[in-house]
Order: C-alpha cells, then sequence, then structure tokens
C-alpha cells in the first residue's frame, strides 16, 4: 500500500517494511493516528484545517439553542398532537465557556456575541486580535472558567492532557442548572460525571454531536435521557464544507506528490 486516504482513524502502525508513502486524512482531527510512528518511519500525515470551522460552529449554536428552548420536547409534542408549551431561556447575557480558541472557538464566540453573550475561554493559543475584537475573557486555568460560566463548550485537540477535562470535579464548580454542549471529541468528557450532574440538577442539559463511542449501541446511557439531545457526528457535514474538505484533502496529496504547494502536513515530515 502506498496512500492512504481515510476519513476516520488509522491505529494500526506500519512496520519497518512499509511501502506507504502518505496518509491523507478526510478532516481536521488526528487522535485516532500514531503521530509519532508517522513521524520516526517518515510518512506524512495531511489533514484538512480551515475547512469547516464555520459548519461547527453553527452546529454548536443548534445544539444550544435546542437546549435552551427545548425544540426536542416541542416538536415530539406537536407531531403527537400536543400544544403543551413548556418555558425556556434566554442566550442574552449568559455565561459561555470556551476550551480552546482556534477556528471554531472563533467562530463559536464571533456568535456567542452576536446573541448578547459574555464569552469567557481558556487555551494555550491566544489570538489576541480576536479576543479584543469579541471582549473575550481569558482564564488561566480550566477550574477559573468552570467556576465563572453557565455553558462550557470544549473545542479543543483530544489528547491526554484534554482527556475528560469536563469532569465531576470541574462540573461541580458551575452553577445549578448549567448546560454542556460537545460539538469536539466524545472522549472529552467524563459521560458517567455528566450523568451524574443532569441527575443531581446541576446540569439542565447536555446536548452532543459526538460520543466516545460511534456508532453508540443502543443502550448509550446519554441516548435516551430525558436531559440530553444527541446527534449523529454530522456537525461538519453540509453540501458546503463537504466538497470544501474532499478538494482540500486531494490537493493537498498532490501537492505533496509533486513536492510543491500547501499540504497541511500534521507531523512535520514534510
Amino acid at each position: 500500500m502506498r496512500i492512504l486516504l481515510t476519513t476516520c482513524s488509522y491505529q494500526d502502525t506500519p512496520g519497518p517494511h512499509h511501502e506507504l508513502m502518505e496518509i491523507s486524512k478526510y478532516g481536521i482531527g488526528l487522535d485516532k493516528i500514531d503521530i509519532p510512528s508517522t513521524k520516526e518511519l517518515k510518512i506524512p500525515v495531511l489533514f484538512t484545517p480551515g475547512v469547516n470551522h464555520d459548519t461547527v460552529a453553527e452546529h454548536t449554536f443548534l445544539l444550544l439553542l435546542a437546549m435552551a428552548k427545548n425544540f426536542p420536547y416541542a416538536i415530539d409534542g406537536t407531531r403527537a398532537g400536543r400544544w403543551d408549551r413548556k418555558t425556556g431561556h434566554e442566550l442574552f447575557e449568559k455565561r459561555v465557556g470556551l476550551i480552546g480558541l482556534g477556528r471554531i472557538g472563533q467562530e463559536v464566540a464571533r456568535r456567542a456575541r452576536a446573541f448578547g453573550m459574555e464569552v469567557h475561554a481558556y487555551g494555550n493559543y491566544w489570538p489576541e486580535d480576536i479576543a479584543k475584537e469579541f471582549g473575550i475573557i481569558r482564564h488561566d486555568s480550566l477550574d477559573s472558567l468552570f467556576s465563572s460560566v453557565d455553558i462550557i463548550s470544549p473545542h479543543t485537540k483530544l489528547t491526554n492532557e484534554t482527556l475528560h477535562c469536563v469532569n465531576a470535579e470541574r462540573l461541580a464548580m458551575m452553577p445549578d442548572g448549567s448546560w454542556v454542549i460537545n460539538t469536539g471529541r466524545g472522549e472529552l468528557i467524563d459521560q458517567a460525571a455528566v450523568i451524574a450532574a443532569l441527575d443531581s440538577g446541576k446540569l439542565a442539559g447536555y446536548a452532543a454531536d459526538v460520543l466516545d463511542e460511534e456508532p453508540p449501541p443502543a443502550d448509550h446511557p446519554l441516548l435516551h435521557h430525558p436531559k440530553v439531545i444527541i446527534t449523529p457526528h454530522v456537525g461538519s457535514r453540509t453540501f458546503e464544507s463537504v466538497p470544501r474538505q474532499a478538494m482540500k484533502s486531494l490537493t493537498n496529496l498532490i501537492n505533496a506528490l509533486k513536492g510543491e504547494g500547501e499540504t497541511n502536513c500534521a507531523n512535520g515530515v514534510i
């Protein structure tokens, strides 16, 4: 095998006599690829940053609005012939905390400010111009962030350091009736801690486009919880973003083979 095009994961480590020239990832998540091994074996890993940040940010707000306005309850009710008007919440002046201020985090911040929300963030990468434009309040720790907001939305890479960054200890720092949204990676969330917080009332809702197991088993504990909204990892899938991702993945590969132009190499081999 000389070229691998992948939409999800590549967890097999190539042997010393491999014939793999390139790995071209259709997407931005690299947590399922053994980056150190590919670097050691000098196999370029290409990916497609900058193609779906608006799409994912929009989906993040779709989930937030669905929770705040009780959309699933209202839609299911009217379809069943009920006219049961459950009271929702405004987003205006709510405090949203972003874990990560990369491309997606920035676009979520932009939309949050348009709704009149107060934006807080924590992350190693800090774009001063964006933070100033949207009045983003910077925090020097996750504990500080969680204790200052009503809503948490992680937009960071999945690493050993960010695994379960949303956990029981930090959820306890939030006000009662808070919300968590996850359009990043399922493993950023301690699932058991979220369920316990939902059951206790610490969280009023949890909405996610990603799970720790995809597709989930039928008895996955989040699928049937009354305070949970789950979509099947479609946050980056639109008729606009899919062609962009495909073209960027192909362009990366062609440029790498030709040895010229942008390749978006994630492991520094090129």
